[in-house]
């Protein structure tokens, strides 16, 4: 194709110096438009203006430059459209152009010897103007003009700037294209930017998700988890987790606006939808209706739309997490949310399965430790308390074979000596159980009592130190959990350490910091005794919202640390008020 100033050039001969202007302006509009359905409009309506014609239309032909594959006009009314039908392909003097692609005037369209003629409701047009349009020297389309509305027939001018504006319009519509196929590129790198950084998100949710939910093995914990963090990674309305209990399925956790009173409801395995997804460990994503929305309206749940993601570990199906209405563009799910879910559910199970584990060995490490504290005190009964009224009953029986007023006196001496000894142990017993002082003069008082006891039966000095109490009181239960490790911890060092000095310190403020250190004997932690306890104290202070920390070398005495949340509850009132 020439370069388009030297068409200017040529057509310069025919063309005055307003429409040469014109063109440039036109040129400049068109090349300005970057998309392609403007860029068409905007050649018709110039080449209109530009030879006064009344009539325009642009062909655009097909991949094989054989016929017409589309064809826009301007100046036929919709009616017009509507009677004339089916638009032309390119036959007849329109199809001329097409088989030789150079400018075609002419004063009278029907009169051409490839006239077809004009089909019912067309309208009247004599003079007819047509011009190719080439895009890098290949035929693109036709420009075609008809019936100038001064009645004149086009001229060589016209014929001159409709093939400048031809090479404009290839200009254009070559760059509205490019910018499209850019566009288009842009577009779809956009979405695949998109689709990379919702992976990416979706990812670091999981890690986040896995991290969270694998360092938890408290099983109320891990649920909440489970279902806070997959409500949120499905961008759910709601998402509850539904475990395995016999021949149901119970609702363990929720998460979203479905209500606490949830929790606990019960769902059949059998004919059931979570019952199905449970035993076939496959998901289902469904729109609430018939069967659906009757077994959610059981529930008390409104829902449009609902999935289910079993929870399977080692092969076995333990739960089902069901989420309901995708909040963003839902309420349907799609296939990305069941994907993401499943992964999830992956690492839920997991996590479940740690849970109850860890909770099945706690009860059963709860139970033994229950077991030896019978056995303790039933050892102390028999020992003690047993024992000192099987005295008593063979110093009576003595007694009573004797005829000798002095004998019988000293027996009734020696049994009531028995029997004070006897009531200082039981007394000691009851203080070992619950300590009177505990509920009566607070924990302070009684955490000295249980000093000096201890003191006393281990042979070492007991240096206690309370800060931040003040004459005030904890939640009971605090103080029990508190007063029962400090228990603990000396009983253990009375049973095994061999200490000389024991420091018991009590902190109280937003927590609670108890420390017991001790400079006996040690021992070695990864391999602890048996009648240590030290199970029973962690599960106190977890029980208590806490922990304890115990540390320990053969030799080197031992620490216990116990922190629990809490804070001042009330000050200490005195009896009868």
């Amino acid at each position: 194709m020439p370069g388009l100033g030297y068409v200017l050039l040529v057509a310069y001969e025919d063309l005055n110096h307003a429409r040469l202007v014109r063109l440039i302006e036109v040129g400049r509009a068109l090349l300005s438009r970057l998309d392609l359905e403007e860029v068409l409009e905007a050649v018709l309506e110039a080449a209109r203006d530009l030879t006064g014609a009344r009539f325009a239309a642009l062909g655009i032909l097909d991949e094989q430059k054989e016929k017409l594959e589309r064809f826009i006009t301007v100046g036929v009314d919709r009616k017009v459209h509507e009677d004339i039908g089916e638009l032309p392909l390119g036959r007849g003097v329109l199809g001329e152009i097409i088989r030789s692609p150079e400018p075609l005037r002419l004063t009278d369209v029907g009169a051409h010897q490839r006239s077809f003629g004009f089909p019912r409701g067309h309208p009247v047009m004599h003079t007819f103007l047509g011009v190719p349009v080439k895009i890098r020297g290949e035929a693109w389309g036709n420009l075609y003009l008809a019936e100038k509305k001064d009645g004149d027939d086009f001229s060589a001018a016209d014929e001159a700037a409709v093939t400048v504006l031809a090479d404009w319009a290839a200009l254009a519509v070559e760059n509205a294209r490019l910018y499209g196929g850019l566009a288009a590129h842009r577009d779809e790198l956009q979405r695949r930017t998109e689709r990379l950084e919702h992976s990416l998100r979706a990812l670091a949710v999981m890690t986040d998700i896995s991290q969270a939910v694998g360092g938890e093995t408290q099983l109320e914990r891990v649920l909440e988890l489970i279902v806070k963090r997959g409500r949120a990674l499905v961008e759910a309305r709601a998402l509850v987790i539904l475990l395995a209990e016999g021949d149901d399925l119970v609702v363990a956790a929720v998460a979203g606006d479905l209500g606490t009173q949830l929790a606990g409801a019960r769902v059949p395995i059998e004919g059931t939808l979570p019952g199905q997804v449970l035993r076939s460990r496959e998901a289902e994503r469904l729109v609430a209706s018939g069967r659906v929305t009757a077994e959610l309206s059981d529930l008390g749940i409104g829902a449009e739309a609902v999935m289910l993601v079993p929870l399977t570990f080692r092969s076995t199906a333990s739960g089902v997490l069901a989420a309901f209405d995708r909040v963003k563009d839902g309420p349907e799910f799609n296939s990305e949310d069941e994907r993401l879910l499943r992964s999830f559910a992956a690492s839920a199970a997991t996590a479940v399965a740690t849970a109850q584990s860890v909770e099945a060995e706690r009860l059963r490490h709860s139970i033994e430790a229950s077991e030896q504290e019978r056995r303790r005190w039933a050892r102390e009964l028999h020992d003690q308390t047993l024992q000192t009224l099987g005295g008593l009953r063979m110093l009576h029986q003595a007694a009573l074979r004797s005829d000798d007023p002095e004998a019988l006196r000293r027996a009734l001496e020696e049994s009531v000596e028995l029997i004070d000894e006897e009531i200082e142990n039981v007394s000691v017993l009851i203080a070992e159980l619950r300590p009177a002082a505990l509920d009566e003069l607070g924990l302070e008082a009684a955490l000295s009592t249980l000093a000096e006891r201890k003191a006393a039966a281990g042979g070492f000095e007991v240096e206690l130190e309370v800060n931040g109490l003040d004459g005030g009181r904890l939640d009971p239960e605090l103080e029990s959990a508190v007063y029962r490790l400090a228990q603990e911890s000396l009983n253990n060092i009375v049973k095994h350490a061999g200490a000389s000095h024991v420091k018991l310190t009590l902190d109280v403020g937003d927590r609670i910091e108890l420390v017991v250190t001790d400079d006996g004997d040690g021992f070695d932690t990864d391999n602890p005794s048996r009648g240590f306890g030290l199970t029973g104290m962690r599960e106190r202070a977890e029980l208590a919202g806490g922990s304890v920390e115990i540390t320990s070398r053969p030799g080197e005495g031992t620490t216990v640390r116990a922190s629990l949340p809490g804070a001042l509850a009330a000050p200490l009132q005195s009896p009868g008020m």
